[in-house]
C-alpha cells in the first residue's frame, strides 16, 4: 500500500523531515523557494498533506485543485493564510501551533518597547555613520519604561506573559480584551481591565497581540491614534492588518505619537515605504517568534498535527472541529 504523500512548503529542520519520512512519503522544499499560488496548486495536486506557513494561502480556488487534501498544518499560531470556512466545506482539516511561541514572542516585544523608548536602532546607525563626536546632556533623549503605564490590547496568553514581565520595570499594567479575564488571571498579571477609550487615553506603550482577522482589521486606525496621546509609543507584534499602517505613518511624521516599535507590517514583505524614512519607527522582520527552540517546537508540533492528522484524523491543534 503506497503512503500518504505531503508536501512541506518551505524549509525546515532536518529533524522535521526525518519524522515526517517515517510516516509518508515527502516532498520538500530546503532551497526555501516561496511558491506561487499557481505553483502551490500544481505541487499539492496529488498530495494528501501539507506543512504550511503564513507565506502560503490555502482557499476555496487552491483547494477546487487539490482534490485529495486532508490536512494543511501552519507552523504558526496564526493561521489568516487559511480560509477555515473553505477547508470545512472541502473536508480538510487545518492546524496551528498555540502555546510553544508565546514566552518567545512576549520577550520580543520587550525587545522592541526597549529599542523605541530608548532608540537603539537609531543612535546605533547614528553611532556606525560616524557621527558621535562626544557626550552630550541633551543627547537623544528616550522616554522612561519604569512606572510607565503599558496598555494591552488583546490579552490572550502572549499578552498574559508581556503583563506578567512588566512587573519588573514597577508598570501600571491595563488591558482591553473581548472578553475581560477572571479575577485570578489579573491579578496573576496585575493588570487592570478598561474600556478601549481608557486604554488609548491612559497608555503611554500600547502594545498589541490578537490575530488578523475581518474583526480586528485596522482595530489602531486614525481614529484610534487620535485618541492617544502624543508621548505614547506604539508596539506592534501581533499581525499585520490590525494596524492602518498609512495613518500610523502619518501620526508619526505629524508627531502625534511619538514613535512606534512593528515587527509586522500590511502586505509584508512588502511594507509602506515611508516607514523607512521616519527615524522614530524600530523596524523588524517578523521575528518575534525566532528563536532556535521556539521555531524547533513550532515546526515539530505542525508535525506532530500533521501525522495525527492522517494517521488518527484527530490532531490536537485543530482549527475547525466541525471537518
Amino acid at each position: 500500500m503506497s503512503r500518504p504523500r505531503v508536501l512541506v512548503t518551505r524549509e525546515v529542520f532536518d529533524d522535521v523531515l526525518e519524522y515526517l519520512a517515517r510516516h509518508f512519503d515527502v516532498t520538500p522544499n530546503q532551497a526555501d523557494t516561496p511558491m506561487s499560488p499557481a505553483a502551490l496548486a500544481q505541487a499539492l495536486a496529488d498530495k494528501e498533506g501539507a506543512l504550511t506557513t503564513l507565506s502560503e494561502r490555502v482557499d476555496a480556488a487552491l483547494l477546487a485543485q487539490c482534490p485529495k487534501l486532508k490536512a494543511v498544518c501552519n507552523i504558526a499560531v496564526g493561521f489568516n493564510n487559511i480560509d477555515l470556512k473553505a477547508c470545512t466545506e472541502r473536508g480538510v482539516m487545518a492546524t496551528n501551533t498555540p502555546g510553544v511561541l508565546d514566552d518567545s514572542t512576549a520577550d520580543f516585544t520587550w525587545a522592541l518597547i526597549l529599542a523605541t523608548t530608548r532608540r537603539v536602532t537609531e543612535t546605533e546607525a547614528w553611532l556606525r555613520a560616524g557621527q558621535w563626536s562626544g557626550w552630550k546632556l541633551k543627547q537623544f533623549l528616550g522616554t522612561d519604561v519604569h512606572h510607565a503605564t503599558l496598555g494591552i490590547l488583546g490579552m490572550g496568553r502572549i499578552g498574559q506573559a508581556v503583563a506578567r514581565r512588566a512587573r519588573g520595570f514597577d508598570m501600571t499594567v491595563l488591558y482591553h480584551n473581548t472578553r475581560r479575564l477572571s479575577a485570578e488571571v489579573e491579578k496573576s498579571c496585575h493588570a487592570a481591565y478598561v474600556s478601549m477609550d481608557e486604554l488609548l487615553a491612559r497608555a503611554d506603550i500600547l502594545t498589541l497581540h490578537m490575530p488578523y482577522s475581518p474583526a480586528t482589521h485596522h482595530i489602531i486606525g486614525a481614529k484610534q491614534l487620535a485618541r492617544m496621546k502624543n508621548t505614547a509609543i506604539l508596539i506592534n507584534a501581533a499581525r499585520g492588518g490590525v494596524v492602518d499602517d498609512a495613518a500610523l505613518v502619518e501620526a508619526l511624521k505629524r508627531g502625534t505619537l511619538a514613535a512606534a516599535g512593528l515587527d509586522v507590517f500590511e502586505n509584508e514583505p512588502t511594507l509602506n515605504p515611508e516607514f523607512l524614512k521616519l527615524k522614530n519607527v524600530v523596524l523588524t522582520p517578523h521575528i518575534a517568534s525566532s528563536t532556535e527552540a521556539t521555531r524547533r517546537n513550532m515546526a515539530m508540533t505542525a508535525a506532530e498535527n500533521l501525522v495525527a492528522a492522517l494517521t488518527t484524523g484527530k490532531p490536537p491543534n485543530l482549527l475547525n472541529p466541525p471537518v
